[in-house]
């Protein structure tokens, strides 16, 4: 989303007099942004007054006062939407073209991480140390909620000019980065213990060399992964922002699914490793361990430098925490499923419904927090969404983001049509999925994007309504959510397959 040009935003209540726009069409002459000098040449009340909230939140320092500066996006302007906000001049087939090309790229990373995760499950460490399974959504999904907020905080950035400053573009990426890598320990650690804990309570006895595996796996796929695909995500943001393309559309799906592929291989790779130093030499497993708790105090010197980082390393636990612990219950689901021979097609599946399913959500709430960034001030909502709304507003609402609701949810059943022949192709299923399957398969999966936007809608309204950043906690509610929801609906469709006597696929 952009800047708005038009001069006659409506501005909240509780600003004073001074800060209502002039009708002056002088005013929005200015490069396309709110930003305008006064006679003297110094800026006007407009910007100074909009932008210094009464309360100091997590919004605060991530956009600042040069919001309105001109990005390459301030320049391409629209008129106002019938609900008081902007958006920029995105045509239907302009949103769907930006969108296509990165979800079906992230859709067959998530085939391709299926597949490998259907190989892997007959090694050694897989078969001796169940708790992986419980691991690997956990895992993948900390991986994809650290990867979609970094993206959708960078491109909310981007599109409000905030990145113009080469010195404070470098200065939020490196925090940025920096409380990445200390999130990706911290989850890491707790991933494991709570890998360890799920696969006690479900199967009644507990393993010291398990969690200490579990804990070096883990924390190994967290930081490696974390690290490599953060380099590669802000290289996309700026690349995005040099040929004009809206990162909102490109970076966060490619961050929500195409390094799943890479986080699976990380993980089995590692846990193969570690599982042949366990019985010889475990002490490998702890100083692996220490190494990389010890990293800790660094990361979090780094990530202070900056305010936008330093906010989130104070504030920014609660919700991956929260999507951690969602996930994992999804890890149990799945652990249970693939253990029975009957359902162990599942395996090849689970990461494709739940990857489409981050992809789509990611790209909804990224769209819909950029423009509440540029068009309201914290606290401020558009009119219509004071309260949750029924579904029927999500998707035939006025406005850019209804629009793009309507253009995700179509995408859900052409895209998966595709995954599926693709997985058929590459032979990664047990047998020639059924029409009956493909028919529960789809409808499980418009279902979990139907709730999941949904849901969205009303959830980024409200944590903006309370001063909280939609970029940093709503992504990891949602795509964990996403992550229970289709690992359940995969199951029953399995359970519900097997039960009528279709072997399609079960």
């Amino acid at each position: 989303m952009v800047v708005p040009k038009s001069p006659e935003k409506k501005l909240p209540q509780n600003l004073c007099l001074e800060a209502r726009l002039s009708p002056n069409p002088s005013l929005s002459q200015n490069s396309g942004g709110l930003k305008h000098s006064s006679s003297n040449g110094s800026f006007s009340s407009v910007t100074s007054l909009e932008l210094r909230p009464q309360e100091f939140s997590e919004t605060d320092a991530l956009l600042p006062n040069e919001l309105y500066g001109g990005s390459r996006f301030s320049r391409s302007l629209s008129s106002k939407d019938p609900e008081g906000s902007s958006g920029p001049e995105e045509t239907v087939c302009s949103m769907v073209l930006q969108i296509l090309v990165p979800f079906l790229l992230a859709g067959f990373g998530t085939v391709s991480a299926g597949m490998l995760l259907d190989v892997v499950q007959s090694w050694d460490v897989f078969q001796d140390i169940s708790e992986i399974f419980i691991l690997v959504p956990a895992v993948l999904g900390m991986k994809g909620n650290l990867e979609t907020t970094l993206a959708s905080r960078l491109s909310t950035a981007v599109n409000a000019g905030k990145m113009e400053s080469s010195r404070e573009k470098w200065l939020l990426i490196v925090g940025n980065l920096a409380l990445k890598q200390l999130q990706a320990t911290v989850l890491g650690l707790l991933a494991s213990v709570m890998a360890t804990l799920l696969g006690w309570m479900a199967e009644g006895q507990m393993s010291l060399n398990h969690l200490v595996l579990l804990c070096s796996t883990s924390l190994s796929t967290a930081f490696v992964a974390s690290l490599l695909q953060g380099v590669i995500m802000v290289g996309v943001i700026i690349g995005c922002k040099k040929i004009g393309l809206n990162p909102d559309n490109v970076a966060t799906p490619l961050a929500a699914s195409f390094g799943d592929l890479i986080t699976l291989a990380l993980l089995a790779c590692f846990s193969q490793w570690f599982y042949s130093f366990m019985e010889f030499y475990p002490y490998v497993l702890y100083l692996v361990d220490l190494f990389y708790l010890c990293l800790i105090p660094v990361w979090m010197v780094v990530s202070s430098k900056h305010p936008a980082s330093l906010i989130l390393l104070r504030t920014g636990w609660e919700p991956i925490i929260a999507a951690m612990l969602i996930s994992s219950v999804g890890g149990l689901i799945l652990d249970k499923t693939v253990s029975d021979p009957n359902l162990a097609g599942i395996i090849v599946y689970a990461p494709v419904i739940n990857g489409v399913g981050g992809n789509l959500i990611s790209i909804q709430c990224s769209r819909i927090s950029t423009d509440l960034h540029l068009n309201y001030s914290t606290r401020g909502i558009p009119e219509g969404h004071k309260v949750c709304l029924n579904p029927f507003y999500t998707f035939f609402g006025s406005g850019a983001n209804h629009r793009s609701a309507q253009v995700l949810l179509l995408l859900v059943l052409p895209g998966q049509l595709i995954f599926i022949h693709v997985i058929h192709l590459m032979k990664g299923g047990l047998t020639l999925p059924s029409p009956l399957f493909t028919v529960f398969f789809l409808s499980a999966s418009l279902i979990q994007v139907f709730l999941l936007l949904c849901t969205a809608d009303c959830m980024v309204h409200c944590l903006w309504r309370r001063g909280k950043d939609p970029d940093s906690y709503s992504i990891p509610y949602l795509t964990a959510l996403g992550d229970l929801l289709g690992t359940a609906l995969l199951a029953l469709v399995f359970v519900t397959l097997w039960c009528i006597g279709d072997t399609g696929n079960v």
